[in-house]
């Protein structure tokens, strides 16, 4: 099961105020916000462009670790959640956007746009992606 829920640090800013964002997962994912709220939120952002980014560049994408004590998890958004789902399926097993297209009865650009972050997919066809990858989309609402 692959959740994608980061815990983030929120340090508090005693210069500017506000609040520092970090991730020990994607160290690349630092960010800040005045207010809680507005930190998580921006930690969700940038989360979100961390993974885009990997998947962009073809590197691994770290599942997320168990929060520890004064950490705050925040989550990416459903779309980016499934389509870093759907890449890290094709990782593990070792498939090409070819072979997804195949599995899926699609013309390769389509297939390529599933995995493009930049592309705003549907979630029905991110989750016939994953169905064709063995896997089943459950969703957990907290």
């Amino acid at each position: 099961m692959q959740r994608f829920a980061y815990p983030v640090t929120l340090t508090a800013d005693e210069v500017d105020g506000g609040f520092v964002v970090t991730c020990r997962d994607l160290p690349e994912a630092i960010t800040q916000g005045d207010t809680l709220e507005d930190a998580i939120e921006a930690a969700e952002g940038a989360l979100e462009a961390a993974i885009e980014m990997r998947i962009e560049d073809g590197l691994d994408i770290p599942l997320p670790s168990q929060a520890r004590k004064g950490e705050h998890l925040a989550c990416l958004p459903v779309g980016s959640a499934m389509k870093a789902a759907v890449y890290l399926a094709m990782k593990e097993q070792g498939l090409s956007k070819s072979d997804l297209a195949r599995r899926m009865d699609l013309d390769e650009k389509e297939a390529r746009r599933i995995l493009d972050p930049k592309h705003s997919t549907k979630v029905p066809t991110l989750e016939r992606a994953l169905h064709a990858l063995g896997k089943r989309v459950e969703v957990v609402v907290v």
